[in-house]
């Protein structure tokens, strides 16, 4: 066994194309892998008659036999028996899956580095990433996007958009780009990107740290933008820090409490594991963080999940942060995360987690005690010139 980790993401909707892609991912896990020997498998009473006749029926009858794949039929039947438990943060990961939800944490992805939105239905560019292919091909913030291989997007939801755009490193996509009424198109090579976990930003005097995902590298990045923020505070650049965790699905557990860190006090309870298997366990305070007293704001939304909602709720807690938004997802379930044999993953509900005061939110969130709401028209996405909720935060910050 090799790289325990608790991890704590929910998969949801991102809209950085080969960054968050397409994708509705996991839940609270452990890392573990495992090679599972025939001597492990457990004998049980059942009769696999009935699964046999019905794939020969299959086999032999259906209409289209193009469609009748073995390997489909063989992946698709482990996740009907997964899925049968019937709870959503237990199921079956192909290869491919398992794969792309290991890249996701990694913060690396195959594509054109682009953040897409929607305005008045049309998708747009938000904004290309620093180096990335788009931004090396002339892609510009605000240019529209048409057609993707020359099929047109009118119509498109940004899940259709990503799927189409992102690829496998190294091959090419079409883009046909508006830009000032005048329509030309874009020859992009698909590359890796790398995607970063924090983003650090100013508006007026005030910090705003942006944490998108609680991955392999986001405590190295957090460390990075900290200093920056802390020297800036002891200089009196800063007057305060607001911390978004808005549409953060989570990711490692171990991660969200080291960031909690950074605001409270050595041996502060972060969060509480509960699990019959396992055992409890207290993740405590463990370091000596350099933002204990710089002003604080936490914004969160229907998209923070998991350990973005264990790092806001316990800055909740215990009196640190004030909490600006909307209630949160509600995912309070660990997972463990096993690797199986061809690349393959299973990932099963193992404990819960709790908050310092008790509480466990899952199915319920976390409710602000500032509730803003950010009202967008429909067809299009948010922008910081209608961001509602980073507006009250600073004002708040700012009095």
């Amino acid at each position: 066994m090799k790289n325990n980790k608790l991890t704590n993401i929910l998969l949801t909707l991102s809209f950085i194309v080969l960054i968050f892609g397409s994708g509705y991912k996991i839940g609270e896990y452990k890392s573990r892998f495992t090679s599972l020997q025939p001597t492990t498998y457990k004998q049980r009473n059942i009769n696999f008659d009935l699964f046999w006749e019905t794939w020969n029926k299959l086999q032999e009858s259906y209409v289209d036999q193009k469609k009748v794949d073995p390997k489909k039929m063989y992946l698709g039947a482990i996740k009907g028996m997964v899925a049968s438990i019937e709870d959503p943060y237990t199921f079956f990961l192909t290869p491919e899956e398992n794969k792309q939800t290991k890249d996701d944490l990694g913060g690396k992805f195959e594509g054109i580095g682009a953040q897409l939105g929607l305005k008045n239905n049309r998708i747009i560019i938000i904004a290309p990433l620093k180096k990335s292919p788009a931004e090396v091909s002339g892609v510009k913030p605000g240019d529209f996007i048409n057609k993707v291989d020359g099929v047109t997007t009118s119509n498109w939801t940004l899940t259709q958009a990503v799927s189409k755009i992102r690829g496998p490193k190294n091959t090419k996509v079409k883009l046909t780009l508006e830009r000032n009424n005048k329509e030309f198109d874009v020859v992009i090579v698909r590359q890796q990107i790398i995607v970063s976990s924090v983003e650090l930003s100013y508006e007026k005097n005030i910090a705003v740290l942006k944490v998108n995902q609680f991955g392999d590298n986001t405590n190295d990045e957090w460390n990075k933008a900290v200093q920056e923020v802390a020297g800036k505070w002891s200089n009196k650049q800063v007057s305060g820090l607001v911390l978004d965790v808005r549409d953060n699905p989570g990711g490692y557990l171990d991660s969200s409490v080291y960031l909690a860190s950074e605001f409270l006090p050595l041996g502060k309870l972060v969060v509480k594991q509960e699990a019959t298997l396992y055992g409890n366990k207290e993740y405590r305070v463990s370091r000596i963080g350099v933002l204990k007293e710089i002003p604080l704001v936490v914004l969160i939304n229907k998209g923070s999940a998991s350990a973005s909602e264990i790092l806001a709720g316990a800055l909740r807690d215990h009196a640190r942060a004030q909490l600006i938004g909307e209630k949160s997802f509600g995912k309070g379930s660990v997972q463990e995360a096993l690797d199986l044999k061809e690349g393959a993953g299973l990932h099963v509900t193992v404990a819960k987690w709790v908050l310092p005061n008790g509480d466990w939110i899952n199915s319920k969130g976390i409710e602000p005690k500032i509730k803003v709401i950010n009202e967008i028209k429909e067809g299009n996405t948010i922008t910081k010139e209608v961001d509602k909720q980073l507006e009250k935060a600073i004002e708040l910050l700012t009095k």
